[in-house]
């Protein structure tokens, strides 16, 4: 009742009162020590005063996390509104929510969770039958943060083995049941990680992983060489048939695929995160060698199907928006491909079922779906509900109809059916979500950047918004990895909507929305084009008054959170709050930890050259802060996060809390028993996002009108 009374006297005050929101003091920053720890990279001394807390697993660092976590968790319960926002969020989230199903046997498979549920359950359904619980991750740890993290069946639905990841982990544990059943077989697969898994029959799979790093590095430890084994179903795991990679063939990334007839073996091989190597085996013919289709990894190749030895490949060779290409497995290699869908302006994205194939567009970031035969001809152009995006169109070749799911920044993700023979799309499950989306608008609108290149940019917000600078202003990109920014509906965001707030979203270089030759424009002695492109975007919404400094927010979350930090050292007047998430901060280690190297292909490293090493340290997040008033900032990592592991997270914040000359605070809120972000509970999604939007509203003086 206390808050209560505090949120009602504010609201009454208006947004003069609101002001003092901005003024809560942090406690006191922990006293973080500092070690004299210097590298040399070409002559030049580089001082990292905070690598202790490289080690995560040491005592002193974790009890640095459970201060920095005090002073955070302190601060957030200051402001007013925080439990206003929590209930508002609560309710917005408590609806039922649908995956597409998917045909594996005789059963039909979904997930669905019913309101707010830790995780999603999977169901089947035979026929029109009663649906029924097959696995249900809420069962697998007492608080919800084990999750189920994929599972494949066999061609006859017979066998499934299912990844769990524990704590938002990387590293996985392998499962298989009997699905008439639901009797587990064999045992257990462990330290299985950045793995598919690929039935052969109802033998084995084929699955990938790494040898798991020594004891006391199991998170932050590198992974280098990645491993294809052949798991052989009634045997341990340590007798599992090496097939492709470790040390004979070197690749930091080793995936695995078996066509739909079971007769080929795809493999594909790369050692950074765009181009790969491609090799096929028979598995019709015992004994048969593995045959090279793509020799290095200077383009990206994918084999999406295949029709006795005809293979269907996706490729960016000679065609940087992809083409769609024919070979005979006999004779593979690039000089015998021949184009099925050639190359247009627009980036191509593939995907087959019941004969057809689906050729899914991105024009100007959103979906153009257009479905073809097995022979190239066009069939039709797909209506879609709105501009937005599509995805799904896949499944087995005897299959008569499709799913797709199509979202919008104002459109609830709706699941269509879509039958092959008619070409008609009937809605399947209607997201439940308490939004009326004629009540907001989404409009793209192009700006330059700093070199003239013209960037897309979707803006969201309610009808009828005044444009008087003084809207609170979400700006939220990525602009990495040929990763592309679509339309997609948050029920998060209607916290900042409703409130008279604005959602933008830039399509920076980078990314993957023009092709590869846009996102090598945000690549290596490139990147400075990706941060300026970020802070056009922000002076195209200052400019023309859809924000000011004052009411703006920066986000981002892994590449995207070095993003906002790289931003907010180059220019902290820019904004009022910043969001750095699981961001990559140190740019002359991050290629130290975990898969870190594999990211060289966007970023160069450190060790490569003088050109490379300066590059990288000027716009380095932990190097670059210096003395300067910062905007209020809180950043967001796990402690299981053995991706971007949280040191990146825990050097920045530090160095951050030093340099911070303003009044606003500096912030590190550590998630526990969490990762990357995947396989979150519930819980924890919503309290993250609820202290996001609190931290925002108080940090802007904007006060909270609960009860929307």
């Amino acid at each position: 009742m206390k808050n209560l009374s505090i949120l009602l006297a504010l609201l009454a005050a208006g947004p003069a009162g609101a002001q003092t929101l901005a003024s809560i003091k942090p406690l006191p920053y922990p006293s973080t020590r500092k070690v004299d720890t210097v590298t040399t990279y070409f002559g030049t001394k580089v001082a990292d005063p905070y690598r202790w807390l490289e080690n995560d697993q040491a005592s002193d660092t974790k009890a640095w996390v459970q201060e920095e976590n005090k002073v955070t968790q302190d601060y957030l319960s200051k402001i007013p509104y925080r439990e206003a926002i929590r209930q508002r969020l609560t309710k917005l989230w408590n609806y039922e929510k649908y995956s597409a199903p998917r045909k594996e046997g005789k059963y039909t498979y979904f997930s669905k969770n019913t309101g707010l549920q830790s995780q999603y359950v999977l169901y089947r359904q035979l026929g029109t039958g009663t649906p029924e619980v097959f696995l249900d991750p809420n069962t697998f740890s007492k608080d919800g943060t084990t999750s189920l993290a994929g599972i494949n069946f066999t061609q006859d639905g017979s066998l499934a083995a299912y990844q769990i990841s524990e704590g938002g982990s990387d590293w996985r544990k392998v499962i298989v049941l009997n699905t008439a059943t639901r009797a587990i077989v064999g045992d257990t697969l462990k330290n299985v990680k950045f793995s598919g898994l690929a039935w052969k029959g109802n033998q084995g799979f084929y699955y990938s992983s790494y040898d798991k790093p020594t004891a006391g590095s199991q998170l932050a430890g590198k992974t280098q060489l990645h491993k294809l084994y052949y798991h052989q179903l009634g045997t341990p795991q340590r007798t599992d048939k090496l097939v492709f990679g470790g040390e004979k063939d070197p690749n930091r990334y080793v995936g695995a695929s078996v066509t739909e007839d079971e007769r080929y073996l795809i493999i594909s091989g790369a050692n950074t995160t765009t181009g790969n190597k491609l090799y096929l085996q028979d598995l019709s013919k015992p004994g048969s060698p593995i045959v090279t289709i793509v020799p290095d990894e200077k383009s990206i190749s994918n084999v999406v199907d295949n029709v006795g030895s005809k293979l269907y490949i996706e490729t960016n060779y000679n065609a940087p928006n992809h083409r769609l290409v024919t070979v005979d497995a006999a004779a593979p290699t690039q000089a015998n491909w021949k184009d099925l869908i050639p190359e247009t302006k627009n980036v191509l994205d593939i995907n087959t079922v019941g004969g057809h194939i689906f050729a899914t567009y991105l024009k100007d970031a959103t979906s153009l779906v257009e479905e073809y035969d097995l022979s190239g001809k066009k069939l039709r152009t797909i209506a879609l509900p709105g501009v937005g995006s599509a995805g799904g169109f896949g499944g087995k070749k005897l299959d008569k109809d499709t799913y797709y799911t199509f979202t919008s920044y104002t459109y609830p993700p709706t699941i269509f059916k879509y039958n092959l023979a008619s070409g008609t799309s009937t809605v399947y499950k209607k997201a439940g979500v308490q939004f009326d989306p004629s009540k907001y608008e989404s409009k793209q609108v192009f700006y330059n950047s700093k070199d003239g290149t013209r960037i897309p940019m979707l803006i969201t917000y309610k009808k009828g918004l005044v444009m008087n600078g003084k809207n609170p202003t979400l700006l939220y990109a990525y602009g990495g990895f040929n990763i592309s920014l679509t339309p997609g509906f948050s029920t998060s965001n209607i916290i900042l909507l409703e409130q008279g707030g604005i959602y933008a979203v830039p399509n920076l270089r980078g990314g993957g929305e023009y092709g590869e030759s846009w996102h090598n424009a945000g690549t290596k002695l490139k990147k400075q084009n990706v941060f300026d492109d970020y802070i056009a975007a922000a002076e195209y919404l200052i400019k023309n008054n859809y924000t000011s400094k004052d009411y703006l927010a920066l986000e981002g979350g892994s590449n995207g959170g070095l993003l906002v930090g790289a931003t907010m050292s180059q220019r902290p007047d820019l904004c009022k709050v910043a969001f750095p998430a699981v961001g990559v901060m140190d740019m002359l280690r991050y290629n130290q930890f975990t898969a870190g190297a594999g990211w060289a292909y966007d970023y160069g490293t450190a060790q490569d050259s003088p050109e490379m090493f300066n590059y990288l340290y000027k716009y380095s997040p932990y190097h670059a802060l210096k003395p300067a008033s910062y905007p209020a900032t809180m950043i967001t990592t796990a402690d299981h996060d053995d991706r971007v592991v949280p040191a990146h997270s825990f050097k920045f914040a530090s160095r951050l809390q030093e340099d911070q000359q303003g009044p606003a605070p500096v912030l590190i809120r550590i998630e526990t028993k969490a990762g990357h972000g995947a396989g979150k509970s519930t819980t924890q999604i919503i309290s993250e996002q609820v202290d996001k939007w609190a931290f925002l509203f108080a940090n802007m003086g904007v006060p909270y009108a609960a009860g929307q």
